[in-house]
């Protein structure tokens, strides 16, 4: 729509306040229990921003100020609505969704990741999506199996 019919003081102002949707993902919405829980504060921050945004007087900085947060809004309440709990894992016999998998590379590097949602997802803490290409190969893994990931081998030293 052209901005001659809006009240934004210009394109630039209207660009701001129409932002695109965050991308959905196309894969099944699992989450751990801890998973859902962050979704529910994430919606709850952002409708907090939203309306807070809301208060401001100057219509156009109300509309740039509200934006981030709607989007937000939109992508938390999808990503809620079609969650999928996975319970914790009952069994340590092998990798699954919620497992925590202690994994040593062949040039001798240690590592510990567990498996959660995509939203989950946070390497640095220790957590990788299970759509992730390492996580694919290692669900359905037992201690001692050894899987090829990038020309590297790969054993799995611990489930927990």
């Amino acid at each position: 729509m052209s901005v001659a019919f809006t009240k934004e003081e210009s394109a630039e102002t209207a660009s701001e306040t129409l932002l695109p949707d965050r991308p959905i993902s196309s894969h099944p919405n699992l989450v751990t229990v801890g998973g859902l829980k962050a979704l529910e504060a994430q919606l709850k921050a952002a409708q907090e921003a939203y309306a807070n945004s809301q208060k401001i007087d100057d219509v156009n900085e109300r509309r740039r100020q509200g934006a981030l947060p709607l989007r937000d809004v939109r992508y938390f309440a999808e990503r809620l609505r079609t969650a999928q709990v996975v319970p914790e894992p009952t069994t340590l016999a092998s990798v699954g969704f919620g497992s925590t998998v202690t994994f040593r590379r062949d040039d001798g590097r240690i590592q510990t990741y567990r498996i959660v949602g995509e939203d989950e997802a946070d390497p640095k803490k220790g957590m990788i999506s299970f759509v992730s290409p390492i996580a694919r190969l290692l669900m359905g893994k037992s201690v001692g199996d050894v899987i090829e990931a990038s020309g590297q081998e790969i054993e799995v030293v611990a489930i927990s």
